[in-house]
């Protein structure tokens, strides 16, 4: 191509040749500004402090694997950010926590989220990233998740 000279833009045929030539590519969605939520648990069998119902202001970082949409990405942000407020001012508790009745009891049910492991840090990236997985399109071929609880706890893949 001379010096100086436009290139031609790509026709709407060539946005399918794009996605073939594209192959699997990354987005990440909180890697330098996380998605924030507020959420309570507690640590059923733990000897700490952590045993007493207490929260966090937890960041949240996600990387989605995938092949490129007719709509030129990998995924939809909101899909993600659906999947994850679903556990905004929410509380974390482990099947079997008398804490979970109480809530019941209370007229709160909906106010938790009952997991079938300790509300971990770790557990949760784990369970976001099942939840991502199952709600996220089929050209979506891996999800990790980083779930910072605080300053200096951090748990993902």
């Amino acid at each position: 191509m001379p010096q100086g000279a436009l290139k031609e833009r790509p026709s709407v045929g060539d946005a399918v040749d794009l996605q073939t030539r594209a192959g699997e590519r990354v987005l990440y969605i909180g890697r330098d500004r996380p998605i924030r939520i507020s959420t309570g648990h507690r640590l059923l069998h733990h000897d700490g402090k952590c045993s007493r119902p207490h929260g966090h202001n937890y960041e949240i970082a996600v990387r989605v694997v995938g092949e490129l949409t007719d709509e030129g990405w990998v995924v939809d942000k909101g899909a993600v950010t659906d999947v994850i407020d679903e556990w905004d001012h929410r509380f974390l508790l482990e099947s079997g926590d008398p804490l979970v009745e109480a809530f019941e009891q209370s007229g709160d049910a909906d106010g938790t989220i009952v997991l079938d492991a300790p509300p971990t840090a770790e557990v949760m990236a784990v369970v976001l990233e099942e939840k991502l997985e199952a709600a996220l399109p089929d050209n979506v071929s891996e999800v990790s998740v980083e779930v910072r609880e605080t300053a200096e706890l951090c748990a993902g893949y």
